[in-house]
């Protein structure tokens, strides 16, 4: 499985990204071992993911994910939630 998750940041700013073990990213991310841009800023707290079978498809919607403003990666988290 694959998956795109936004996280926030210790510092209220998102990351979004892809991986193939959201749990094992996640811990990483907070140990200060993952992305360059969440080095800094743990620890991190998942506030959203999809699931895909393939890799192609979840790197095309983090993609699309990163195109989208605050407002709107707001929205997105908050529908999901619901």
């Amino acid at each position: 499985m694959n998956y795109v998750y936004i996280v926030e940041c210790s510092d209220g700013t998102f990351y979004t990204g892809w991986t193939n073990n959201l749990t094992k990213r996640m811990e990483m991310h907070s140990t200060g071992k993952g992305a360059k841009y969440t080095r800094g800023r743990g620890p991190v707290k998942l506030l959203y993911y999809e699931e895909f079978q393939e890799k192609t498809q979840a790197m095309k919607r983090e993609y699309e994910i990163k195109q989208l403003n605050r407002n709107k990666k707001q929205l997105l988290i908050q529908n999901y939630k619901k």
